[in-house]
């Protein structure tokens, strides 16, 4: 059995489902903050930091959902999570499990290699460059 043979036919779509899931996630923390589902304690002022977070998580959470602006968008969402961390969590602690930052330091580097890697081909990026459905090798439907 040729595992290197399933990692090239599944790698493409495997980072087409690490790109919709962290963006679904991501765009919960905005739809809390801005739009109140699921209710939140304390809603942020609008125009704070976290409010700004807020609107940059709901509108790039959703561009990355389905893929469009990739590449742009996980790069300055990369950004945000860096900036999030050391603004916010690091000042509580230097450890990332006590400070509470350790899903910023996630999203970090998942943007970051989504910003390298791309949408995958289940995206809208990759049906705007026409690479949607790459052609198994194998003759596989999948």
């Amino acid at each position: 059995m040729n595992l290197d043979h399933y990692g090239t036919i599944w790698a493409p779509r495997v980072l087409s489902i690490l790109r919709i899931v962290s963006a679904l996630i991501f765009f919960a923390h905005g739809t809390q903050k801005l739009l109140g589902f699921p209710a939140h304690p304390n809603p942020p002022a609008v125009m704070s930091l976290s409010w700004i977070a807020g609107a940059m998580e709901l509108v790039g959470g959703a561009l990355l959902i389905v893929g469009l602006f990739t590449r742009p968008v996980a790069f300055i969402l990369s950004g945000q999570m860096a900036f999030a961390y050391w603004w916010a969590h690091a000042p509580r602690s230097v450890f990332p499990v006590l400070n509470g930052g350790d899903a910023a330091i996630l999203y970090c580097f998942v943007f970051l290699y989504l910003a390298f890697a791309g949408a995958g081909p289940w995206s809208v990026d990759a049906m705007r460059s026409g690479a949607a459905n790459p052609a198994p090798t194998n003759g596989s439907r999948w």
